[in-house]
């Protein structure tokens, strides 16, 4: 049960400003997650959204004797919908048991997720993922979600980048005051967000748990954002607990599991476990069942495909974990481990905990990268044919081996493996991919070819200069090795300029050669070295090759390899492989400018579900500015 002592008189703030910190519990399979959006007609959505769904028996969520239909005693903030799912066990349990209401802050709709159910991206797309996460959290009693309608974009490690992408101009960081506002707004006891921590970690759920860090602090200070007291009619509010989803899977499963008294190995901070083997009364299963009933809400992100029951003993059954951060309305102290020779995301997080005082949080953030591979490509004495074949004296060098990367292993080498090969010649790279593979999955719309995850594909990293701290400044593409039409399709995602190669990539050509029966495909792509966001030294470039596999077909991957498989390979160019390009004297290029990134956010005025719930809670649209003597968002 979180801390739901009094707390400090909201009149009166206390203590120096001086944020805390956050960090995240992630949800289970990472190729389910990384899918994409689903479809409802508009009609359908705007009839399910009125209310959010709730299973039979589920309690609506008490208020602790509160009058303010905005209060609630804890909460849990996040950058996207489903990332408080794997707490849901514990929100339903605190509910049920305690009478503690939960209410959830999600900052984007996850408008650059995948769609595992339809062709929806962007807005369509935002407000189905309100509709799911509404329905989901319903199964432990939660009736209220707030969204900030701040842009979600592809998928990144960077904290900074994210930053830049929800609030513009430094100087206009609204995020946090949104964040600030809603606290002072429902008033709760405990706060619990997201992992802070860069390594492997999405950038958005970083900020999500920096952002609601400051605000912890800053929430009860009179001097932050003053007009939110001044002509808001807001007070001043310090939570009493800050705690944060703790991730690690190396943890005590079965009832004791909620007892033990553990501390986190890096941070030194405490953590706390609820165990989710618990019975609910009310709805007759354990708190593991109705945890996984509700992920299987997230249609759109592939957790569909997740088992329909929870098979593990209930004995075997393990805690939603959590860090705890600060109690009584102070940071939890604890020793600092200083690390030398930081990668500048790595010197940014450092940074950062320093200033909101919490510098332990950085304990042990980098880890210890291997080296990464090397290979040189060399130039081809005629220009190669791009066929899908390595005829003669095309691929002189070496083959490129890659490796088991994220999710399941692969059964046997003809469940999945793969080899690549590159060459150059003139201003433009060459690679060929071969894929070994039993089992065939969707054959996506040309039309839909993107998020290329969901499904068999290649995907080729290339950083040209081999300095980029995120893959806002490299080239990505992505290649389907087949379609419904029977061809294969490129695009680019996650990097400089996302689209259809075609658009976004001028001069690419694909071709792929699928085996009948199947038992695999070979790709070969010609790469314009001119399409790269700026120009090539090479003899710094980086690149990685990767292979996703999947082995169904309801858009969801069960198995990833790379070249050079640590980490994230494909969002962090940290760990990607020097590809020296033998001879090479690229011309010159005129600088590459700002990357491009998609900005389209479904905003909550067009959610009738956000929109009943302005009117019921009192607190404004987006959490906007509110204004005395006005109800709700309008």
């Amino acid at each position: 049960m979180p801390d739901v002592r009094p707390g400090p008189d909201p009149a009166e703030p206390d203590g120096p400003d001086r944020p805390a910190r956050a960090r995240r519990r992630p949800p289970g399979r990472r190729a389910a997650r990384r899918l994409l959006a689903a479809g409802l007609p508009a009609l359908a959505l705007a009839a399910a959204a009125l209310l959010p769904a709730q299973p039979a028996g589920a309690a609506a969520a008490h208020h602790g004797g509160h009058d303010d239909p905005a209060h609630t005693d804890v909460l849990f903030i996040g950058a996207h919908p489903d990332d408080e799912h794997g707490d849901l066990a514990a929100f339903g349990q605190w509910q049920e048991d305690d009478g503690v209401s939960t209410g959830v802050v999600t900052i984007t709709r996850g408008e650059g997720g995948g769609n595992a159910a339809g062709p929806e991206e962007g807005a369509p797309l935002g407000l189905i993922r309100e509709t799911e996460e509404r329905t989901a959290v319903g199964y432990a009693g939660i009736d209220n979600v707030y969204y900030l309608d701040k842009p979600d974009f592809w998928y990144t490690l960077s904290a900074p980048l994210t930053t830049k992408v929800w609030d513009g101009a430094p100087q206009q960081p609204d995020t946090l005051e949104k964040i600030v506002r809603l606290i002072r707004a429902t008033t709760p006891k405990t706060v619990v967000t997201m992992d802070p921590r860069p390594f492997n970690q999405h950038g958005g759920h970083q900020m999500a748990a920096r952002l609601a860090t400051e605000a912890f602090e800053l929430a009860g200070d009179p001097h932050a954002f003053p007009e939110q007291l001044t002509k808001e009619r807001y007070r001043p509010w310090r939570p009493s607990e800050l705690l944060a989803q703790h991730g690690s899977t190396d943890l005590p499963v079965g009832r004791q599991c909620a007892s033990a008294k553990l501390t986190d190995p890096d941070t030194g901070l405490p953590l706390k476990g609820v165990w989710e083997g618990t019975r609910s009364r009310q709805q007759g299963d354990t708190w593991a069942q109705l945890e996984r009933d509700a992920a299987r809400k997230y249609v759109t992100q592939g957790y569909e495909s997740m088992p329909a029951k929870v098979d593990t003993p209930r004995d075997k059954l393990g805690c939603d974990w959590f860090s705890v951060l600060a109690r009584h309305g102070k940071p939890v102290r604890e020793p600092v481990t200083a690390q030398s020779g930081l990668k500048p995301l790595f010197e940014d997080f450092r940074d950062w905990s320093r200033k909101v005082g919490m510098p332990w949080l950085a304990n042990n953030a980098q880890p210890d990268y291997p080296d990464a591979p090397a290979t040189t490509v060399p130039e081809a004495a005629e220009r190669p044919t791009v066929d899908a074949a390595a005829s003669p004296g095309e691929y002189t060098g070496e083959e490129l081996t890659l490796q088991h990367w994220q999710d399941d292993p692969c059964d046997s080498a003809a469940d999945c493996a793969a080899t690549a090969k590159l060459t150059r010649y003139g201003d433009d790279l060459y690679a060929l991919v071969t894929v070994a593979d039993d089992t065939k999955g969707t054959a996506l719309d040309t039309e839909d070819c993107k998020r290329h995850w969901r499904t068999d594909s290649v995907e080729i990293g290339l950083d040209p200069r081999g300095d980029s701290d995120d893959t806002s400044t490299v080239f990505k593409t992505g290649i389907l090795p087949f379609t419904a039409d029977g061809g294969p399709c490129a695009e680019r995602d996650a990097d400089f300029h996302q689209g259809t190669a075609a658009d976004t990539a001028p001069g690419m050509e694909v071709a792929a050669k699928v085996s009948e029966p199947y038992t695999g495909y070979t790709v070969e792509v010609k790469i314009p070295l001119g399409s790269l966001p700026g120009a090539v030294d090479p003899a710094a470039m980086t690149a990685n090759i990767m292979v996703y596999d999947s082995d169904t077909q309801d858009k969801t991957g069960q198995t990833r390899l790379a070249w050079s498989p640590y980490g994230s390979a494909q969002g962090d160019p940290y760990v990607w492989g020097k590809t020296a390009l033998d001879g090479y004297t690229p011309p010159e290029q005129p600088p590459a400018g700002d990357p491009v990134i998609p900005l389209e956010a479904a905003q909550s005025a067009d959610s009738p579900a956000s929109v009943a719930q302005s009117h019921r809670t009192g607190v404004p649209l987006a959490a906007g500015p509110r204004v005395p003597g006005h109800h709700g968002g309008h």
